[in-house]
């Protein structure tokens, strides 16, 4: 479903009404406002659809690579919302997942919050961003989900380790060993961006995107004219997966 932005009212799935905990993971690694994360607005607008029909416990969580601890970009970007629990990525207690693709694009298990595995219902909020011509959306968003600790390099170069396995074959795998029921594109505006994922171009389009996580970002994806390799390698494992059911 897309939505004009100015008429957007988040409407819950069932499932919420049932659900004892809800996650919500946002785009919001960094300590820079819409578009560089995703906007408090948006936010606040899920938070409220899930507040009408549901007394569940709900959780943000994100995880940063930087010297910044997420709490404090949480307070910088206004994410003080009552009755939410706000959660760091690198505190939380880790467990082992294991990939259920019989071929795994980069790894067969991945070490993620133990939290994602006790939440009901899980949310991926992402900006409407192109990074140097591809687009990164809310399954992209998942990689916030890897801690630092596990994935981090002694350097502190970040995602160095990720990145030589390919990070569109880590983004594929997460989509299956992670799944996520919502993705919403937070498309208020479009990120133009190139190496430096803090800057770049903007571009007033003024739309919310919402849907099950690999269609809504390939709604996104063909509204900018550009490509997100791993929804092709998604695509891929897809026709295996059913090739094999058959």
């Amino acid at each position: 479903m897309i939505y004009k932005a100015s008429e957007f009212v988040f409407e819950p799935a069932r499932q919420v009404a049932r659900a004892r905990r809800v996650l919500i993971k946002p785009s919001a690694a960094y300590p820079l406002p819409y578009p560089v994360t995703t906007s408090r607005e948006t936010m606040a607008a899920v938070i409220r659809g899930i507040r009408r029909v549901s007394e569940a416990d709900i959780l943000i969580l994100e995880g940063s690579w930087h010297a910044a601890s997420v709490r404090s970009i949480y307070r910088g970007l206004g994410y003080d919302f009552p009755r939410v629990i706000s959660l760091d990525v690198n505190d939380c207690i880790l467990v082992e997942v294991e990939n259920p693709l019989a071929k795994p694009f980069a790894l067969a298990n991945f070490w993620v919050p133990n939290i994602v595995l006790s939440c009901d219902y899980l949310i991926t909020v992402a900006p409407f961003k192109v990074a140097e011509g591809e687009g990164a959306l809310t399954i992209a968003n998942l990689l916030g989900l890897l801690p630092a600790s596990k994935y981090g390099e002694s350097s502190g170069k970040g995602k160095d380790q990720l990145e030589r396995l390919g990070l569109n074959n880590v983004i594929a795998d997460l989509y299956f060993t992670l799944p996520f029921d919502l993705g919403i594109v937070d498309a208020r505006m479009k990120f133009y961006t190139g190496a430096d994922p803090t800057k770049g171009e903007i571009e007033e389009y003024g739309y919310i995107m919402v849907g099950e996580p690999f269609q809504v970002d390939r709604e996104a994806v063909k509204a900018t004219g550009t490509q997100a390799e791993y929804l092709r390698l998604i695509s891929m494992a897809k026709v295996e997966i059913e090739s094999v059911g058959q």
